[in-house]
């Protein structure tokens, strides 16, 4: 990915962004003090698993994220609906990504479930791959359920082109220091505007990419890239330059896609 998930990071960033205070990757880490961990180094994700009994999953969960996405299978996949509404700007550097915080009220419908969002946050470069493919950034929708304990992340691929006015509009909002959730009630976003037009995804089983590494998250990632000015890219970058989980073995689980008519 939100308080659960800014316990987790900070537990997911500082208990964030990893989950925003009750929200998900967002909530991956309900410890009051969980241990630190990182992107690199001796906290980094190869020992992730080491520093608390509760990352364990991340060492022996058998469906971890990212994956590389290959050998996908065609299947009868009904579109995402996206019933996404505009939010008040919330927003917390929270030292592990810029994280924007939802407002209760938006919320998609996929298969037959419905989970509210609860935040988004971007990664640098991206963590999933397409038959090897890499991309600048991804950002990652979470969708979260604490009732039916069912979470659901909707990826964006986000590749170097042309400029992205709600990106544009985002950075000029992401605050210097770490930890702090800003809220712009004058500023109105809507997560509807990163979305390509083209809403064809590949899903499959998969985990949060960040400790403790939860699994049974469904995810959707969408086929279709979004772009973002090399500038755009860049300034991100100053603040997160690799914050993105190495891949993960996909271990025969299943990957299907869509190929709906828009």
């Amino acid at each position: 990915m939100a308080a659960r998930l800014a316990r987790a990071a900070v537990a997911f960033f500082l208990v964030c962004a990893a989950l925003v205070s009750a929200r998900p990757a967002i909530a991956q880490a309900r410890q009051a003090n969980p241990p630190l961990w990182s992107y690199s180094g001796a906290n980094g994700p190869d020992h992730w698993s080491d520093l608390d009994p509760a990352f364990a999953a991340c060492k022996t969960g058998q469906r971890q994220s990212p994956i590389n996405i290959v050998g996908a299978q065609a299947a009868e996949l009904a579109p995402i609906q996206f019933n996404y509404t505009l939010a008040p700007l919330k927003i917390i550097n929270n030292g592990f990504t810029i994280q924007i915080n939802y407002e209760p009220g938006s919320s998609i419908a996929a298969n037959g479930v419905v989970l509210p969002l609860v935040q988004f946050h971007f990664h640098h470069a991206s963590e999933n791959q397409i038959n090897g493919q890499k991309y600048d950034m991804e950002l990652h929708l979470v969708h979260m359920d604490p009732v039916s304990n069912r979470a659901a992340v909707v990826a964006v691929f986000i590749k170097s082109g042309a400029e992205n006015a709600p990106l544009r509009d985002l950075w000029k909002y992401i605050p210097r220091d770490k930890g702090k959730e800003e809220e712009h009630k004058k500023v109105l976003i809507n997560p509807a505007d990163l979305l390509p037009a083209d809403q064809n995804y590949y899903v499959f089983d998969g985990s949060f990419s960040i400790p403790p590494c939860k699994e049974n998250v469904t995810w959707y990632v969408l086929k279709t890239p979004i772009e973002a000015s090399p500038a755009q890219i860049a300034a991100f970058a100053r603040y997160y330059s690799d914050n993105a989980r190495p891949l993960q073995s996909a271990n025969g689980r299943e990957i299907r896609e869509s190929n709906f008519q828009k």
